[in-house]
């Protein structure tokens, strides 16, 4: 596995390690992922951004099906940090894929401001009217929804795009189409589901990984003894442990905290010796823990609408991986 060459030990916030995309912009490697666990969260949202932005936080992470792009923006707006130096991400929301220009204008105006750094396809999958999950190769197909995409680079209000929970072989199907390369691909990633084979193919096409959910979102990870004797050993906190892990991979990590010494710790990264490194990627060689630590699997083996085949995930339902 290619490493990340940055030297992470003596970084502060908010020095964090900057990763350049294909079209030369950069983006902060630590950012704060905003999804609350439902949609929306009013103050508690407004409350989570203000206390990162202080801390050093530049990095934001939100989407329409958040539901909470308003109060992002609204933190952003009264922290008095030139906007230049945040960069802000959003998502285009699977009921959205047939109105592309205008969700993306919604997510502007809720966002208020007059540029977004990076938009992203949340999902491959779009969903009809009536909430009924669109099959792939009905129209719009997720590439004819990137399509529209691309045109909104034109408009000089975002400046670049991507996707999320894609594969390769969804990835492979989109590059065949698309005029831009997407700089960034945002999915599930941990020692549990490392992506291997997906880091190695997005490096080869020039697409950067983001990782959501980098500590699971459960206490699988942050309470595996794995994972804290390697905090016990070095003086840190489990999360540190697994978002160096992420880091030292090249890949960025947007974990979530309210908590604001946990946000504190989150962003000072710690450079992880090569033997802990390889202990992290054997983690997931346990029994039962290679695997999504998700909850959107279902016993029949679908996410929102999709089948993991659909989806060119190679698992069984409930998100266990096959090796």
């Amino acid at each position: 596995m290619e490493r990340c060459p940055c030297q992470l030990k003596d970084m502060i916030p908010p020095n964090v390690p900057q990763l350049e995309m294909n079209n030369r912009a950069t983006v902060p490697a630590v950012g704060l992922g905003c999804w609350m666990g439902l949609p929306g969260g009013g103050d508690r949202v407004f409350d989570m951004c203000e206390k990162a932005l202080k801390i050093g936080y530049r990095h934001f992470d939100t989407a329409t099906a958040y539901g909470n792009e308003k109060m992002v923006g609204k933190a952003i707006k009264q922290s008095g940090v030139p906007r230049n130096e945040i960069f802000i991400t959003t998502k285009l929301a699977n009921a959205d894929h047939h109105r592309v220009r205008e969700a993306f204008e919604e997510s502007l105006r809720e966002l208020d401001c007059d540029y977004i750094d990076l938009y992203l396809l949340h999902w491959p999958q779009g969903i009809k009217p009536g909430t009924v999950s669109s099959l792939p190769d009905d129209h719009p197909t997720f590439i004819e929804t990137y399509q529209e995409m691309e045109k909104l680079l034109e408009t000089g209000k975002v400046r670049s795009i991507g996707v999320s929970n894609f594969s390769i072989k969804t990835l492979t199907a989109l590059l065949s189409r698309c005029t831009v390369i997407p700089t960034m691909n945002q999915v599930e990633m941990h020692p549990c589901w490392p992506q291997r084979e997906l880091k190695e193919f997005c490096t080869s096409k020039g697409i950067i990984l983001t990782a959501y959910s980098p500590l699971g979102r459960s206490r699988t990870l942050l309470e595996h003894n794995l994972v804290t004797s390697i905090a016990n050993k070095h003086a840190i906190t489990p999360a540190q442990v697994l978002l160096s892990w992420g880091l030292q991979q090249g890949v960025a990590v947007i974990p979530k905290s309210e908590n604001e010494q946990r946000l504190a710790a989150n962003i000072t990264p710690f450079q992880l010796p090569d033997n802990d490194i390889e202990v992290l990627d054997a983690l997931h060689k346990e029994p039962g823990m290679h695997r999504s630590l998700l909850t959107y699997h279902n016993l029949e083996g679908t996410v929102f609408g999709w089948t993991y085949e659909q989806l060119g995930w190679n698992m069984v339902p409930k998100g266990i991986i096959v090796a």
